[in-house]
C-alpha cells in the first residue's frame, strides 16, 4: 500500500529531510541511467562515443526539463489541494493534467523529430559524431511520452507526500537500464542507439512501476465526475506548468549555446566537458530533492494557511542544503579524477587531456556548489507558494548569464572560459530568487492576514 505523508504538522526540518532521502536516492538512480549510457559508451566506443552522447545532450536535457516543468507545475495544484484535504478537486486535477501531459508530449515529440538536425546544425555538430548523436537524440526522443507518464505520476505521488513509490521505481529501472545497457552495446554491438533504446525501455518500467501504485491509493478511486474536461481549470493550470516548463526551456537553449561553443573546441574538449556534465548530475542530485521537497512542503501548508511553518520550513532547509553541498564537494575535489577515469578511455595522451579537461570543471563547480543548493531550495519554495513566474524571470537571468559568459570569457581566459559559465548562471539566478523569495513571502502573508481580518 501506498503511504501518503501529510507535512503541515511536526518539525520541518526533519519532515524536510525525511521527504528528500527517498528523493535523493530516487535521483541518485536515475542518473544512473544517463551515467550508464556514458560509461559504457565511453569504454566500448571510447572518446568519440562519449562525444557523440554529449553532443546532444542539452537538447535532451530542454525536452526532459520542458516536461518536468509542465508536470511540477501541476503538482503545485495537487499538492494544495491535499493540504486542504480537497480529494475530488485533487482527483479532477489530476485528471486534466493527464490530458495535458498527454497533449504537451504530442507536441513535443513531433518537434523534436522535425527540428532535429537544425538544432544539431545550430550546436555545431562535429561532422565526426553527426551520424552517432543523430540516431541518439532521435531514439531518446521517441520515449519522450513515456518520459512525460513517469514524471507526471512521480509528482502525482510527491503532491501526496509519497517519495518513496519514485525511489523504488528508479531502483527497478536503473538495474534494468544497466543491464540493457551492457546487453545492447558490447554484446548485441548497437552503439548509441542501444544506450538510448536501453534508457526508454527503463523509464516504459519506471512509469509503469508508479502507476501500479497510484491505483492502489484509496483517495484517489476515480468516479464518472473527476474524469470532465474541465478547460478553465486547463489554463489554471497551464498558468503553473508553462513558466515552469519555459524556465527550463530558456536554460537549456543557454546550456545549447554553450555546448555550441564547446563543440568548437574538438572531441577532445566536448569528451572531457561532457564527463563532468555526466556528474553534474550526481552534484545537483541533492539539490534537486530538497526542491522537490521544497515544492511539496510548501504547497501542503499553503493549503493549509500556515504561512510561518512555511518560513521556518525555508530557513532549516537552507542549512541542510548548504551543509549537503560543502560534502559533495569535498568528495568530488578529493575523488573527483579516479570517478571521471570511468568515461574516459583511449590512448593515454588522449585519456591525460580529457581527464585534465574534466577536472578542471568538476573542481570549479564543487567549489561554487552551495550557490547551486541555495538556488534549487528558494526556487522550489516560490513555486510552492503558487507563483511560478519569478521563478522563471530567474531562469531568464541564468540564461543571459550563462550565456554571456560562454560568448564572452573564453575570448579573455581561452577554452577555460567556458567552465565559468555555468557558475555565473547560478549566482545570477540566486540574485533574482533573493528578491523574488521576499516579495512572494510578503504578498502571500498579506493576504493570509486580509482573510484573517475578514
Amino acid at each position: 500500500m501506498t503511504s501518503l505523508r501529510n507535512m503541515t504538522s511536526g518539525p520541518p526540518g526533519r519532515l524536510i529531510l525525511s521527504f528528500a532521502l527517498p528523493l535523493m536516492l530516487g535521483n541518485l538512480f536515475q542518473q544512473f541511467y544517463t551515467i550508464a549510457d556514458a560509461a559504457i559508451v565511453g569504454q566500448v566506443l571510447g572518446v568519440s562515443g562519449i562525444a557523440a552522447v554529449g553532443a546532444a545532450e542539452w537538447i535532451i536535457w530542454m525536452m526532459q526539463g520542458m516536461i518536468q516543468g509542465f508536470t511540477q507545475g501541476f503538482g503545485i495544484r495537487m499538492s494544495q489541494d491535499f493540504g486542504a484535504g480537497q480529494y475530488r478537486s485533487l482527483r479532477h486535477v489530476i485528471v486534466n493534467s493527464a490530458f495535458l501531459s498527454a497533449v504537451s508530449a504530442l507536441v513535443l515529440l513531433t518537434g523534436g523529430q522535425i527540428f532535429a538536425a537544425w538544432m544539431l546544425e545550430i550546436l555545431h555538430t562535429p561532422q565526426t559524431v553527426w551520424a552517432d548523436t543523430m540516431l541518439y537524440m532521435r531514439t531518446m526522443f521517441w520515449g519522450i511520452p513515456v518520459v512525460m507518464a513517469y514524471n507526471l505520476f512521480a509528482s502525482v505521488l510527491r503532491s501526496l507526500g509519497d517519495g518513496k513509490t519514485p525511489l523504488y521505481a528508479m531502483i527497478c529501472a536503473s538495474f534494468i537500464n544497466i543491464g540493457l545497457d551492457l546487453f545492447f552495446v558490447p554484446v548485441l554491438g548497437l552503439g548509441v542507439f542501444g544506450a538510448a533504446a536501453a534508457t526508454v525501455l527503463a523509464q516504459l518500467c519506471s512509469s509503469l512501476f508508479c502507476l501500479v501504485k497510484i491505483i492502489q491509493i484509496d483517495i484517489l478511486k476515480f468516479q464518472r465526475a473527476d474524469l470532465e474536461i474541465d478547460t478553465e481549470l486547463h489554463i489554471h493550470l497551464m498558468k503553473l506548468g508553462t513558466p515552469m516548463a519555459f524556465q527550463n526551456f530558456v536554460i537549456s537553449v543557454g546550456g545549447m549555446i554553450v555546448q555550441s561553443v564547446v563543440n568548437g573546441f574538438g572531441v577532445a574538449f566536448i569528451a572531457g566537458f561532457t564527463a563532468t556534465n555526466k556528474l553534474y548530475g550526481m552534484l545537483e542530485v541533492a539539490a534537486t530533492s530538497y526542491g522537490f521537497s521544497m515544492t511539496t512542503y510548501t504547497g501542503q501548508n499553503l493549503g493549509a494557511g500556515k504561512i510561518s511553518r512555511i518560513r521556518k520550513g525555508y530557513r532549516e532547509a537552507l542549512v541542510i542544503a548548504v551543509i549537503t553541498s560543502v560534502v559533495i564537494a569535498a568528495v568530488m575535489i578529493f575523488a573527483g579524477k579516479w570517478i571521471l577515469l570511468c568515461f574516459i578511455n583511449g590512448d593515454a595522451k588522449t585519456t591525460a587531456d580529457t581527464l585534465a579537461i574534466a577536472y578542471r570543471y568538476l573542481f570549479l563547480m564543487s567549489v561554487c556548489l552551495p550557490v547551486l543548493y541555495y538556488l534549487h531550495v528558494t526556487r522550489s519554495c516560490i513555486q510552492g507558494l503558487g507563483n511560478t513566474v519569478l521563478p522563471m524571470v530567474s531562469g531568464c537571468a541564468e540564461f543571459g548569464m550563462r550565456t554571456a559568459a560562454a560568448l564572452l570569457l573564453p575570448m579573455a581566459l581561452g577554452q577555460d572560459g567556458i567552465f565559468y559559465a555555468e557558475i555565473a548562471a547560478w549566482a545570477g539566478a540566486d540574485l533574482v530568487l533573493f528578491f523574488s523569495f521576499v516579495y512572494s513571502i510578503r504578498k502571500i502573508s498579506a493576504i493570509e492576514k486580509e482573510k484573517e481580518d475578514v
